[in-house]
């Protein structure tokens, strides 16, 4: 059984105790979202793609990366630094993640970053969820969303719901599943084979060019230093997501520059 299989399996468990009256008519409540994609344009440093900041404290491929982070500091560090966006992992089990940091960085922190709830996202449910807890933006991942229909489906509802979603690919037949979809604003492009783990940025050097002009391009996984976002960006993507190189650093404040551009472009801090 893969990875992914396994985390499906949990996650459709987790949905199935999720109360979907309750949180439908809650996110009806909740604050409108922040326009996520404007707002990661704003911050961007000069022509330097974005930097999507992530937080989490373990993965499945790589096990503990920082379980003793405190996920709420390192946020303003992220703030603080350059990051234009900032991805919260709220999967417990497989990445120790929670809801509850995102929710008190939208509102306990009130932090000014538009916020990125980053799930394995397989029902309608969750989107409300996200909703109610802060979420400016989600994560729709089309490996694990392989009924066209219901992907498309729950585009139209995080849209519906004020949420820019995120559509992860892998792959080249991805790409064009992903691009009939009615309205998609932001396509991510994730250089880690889901079968293997193994991550080469030559994936979104290879997919970039097929993803058309207007719709907004992140980058993710395998990205660790300045020389990396300077590939990434002569594809002409418009972000890069990074989480790993972030939470396992001695220096997340100067790494944080590193990868936003701060220190390329002689931002005062």
């Amino acid at each position: 059984m893969s990875i992914l299989t396994k985390i499906l399996a949990k996650k459709h468990a987790e949905v199935e105790e999720l109360d979907a009256a309750v949180l439908r008519s809650a996110a009806k409540d909740s604050p409108s979202p922040r326009d996520f994609l404007a707002l990661l344009q704003q911050r961007r440093i000069g022509q330097q793609p974005g930097l999507i900041a992530e937080l989490k404290r373990a993965s499945p491929s790589k096990g503990l990366l920082a379980p003793n982070l405190d996920l709420l500091d390192a946020a303003e560090i992220y703030a603080a630094n350059g990051a234009a966006a900032i991805s919260v992992l709220t999967d417990r089990t497989f990445f120790q993640g929670s809801l509850e940091t995102l929710r008190k960085l939208r509102y306990e922190h009130q932090i000014e970053l538009p916020l990125l709830r980053k799930d394995f996202i397989i029902d309608e449910t969750q989107l409300y969820e996200a909703r109610v807890n802060g979420a400016d933006a989600a994560l729709l991942i089309a490996a694990a969303l392989t009924d066209d229909l219901y992907l498309r489906d729950l585009h139209a509802l995080a849209l519906e719901l004020g949420l820019t979603p995120l559509v992860e690919i892998h792959n080249r037949s991805e790409v064009d599943r992903v691009l009939t979809i009615p309205g998609l604003k932001m396509v991510g492009i994730n250089n880690r084979n889901l079968d293997t783990f193994n991550v080469s940025l030559e994936t979104t050097e290879a997919l970039r060019p097929l993803i058309p002009a207007g719709i907004a391009v992140v980058a993710e996984s395998g990205i660790f230093h300045a020389a990396d976002v300077r590939r990434l960006e002569q594809c002409g993507i418009d972000a890069v997501l990074v989480g790993e190189a972030l939470v396992t650093t001695p220096d997340i404040a100067g790494r944080v520059r590193e990868l936003s551009g701060y220190e390329t472009e002689g931002v005062t801090l």
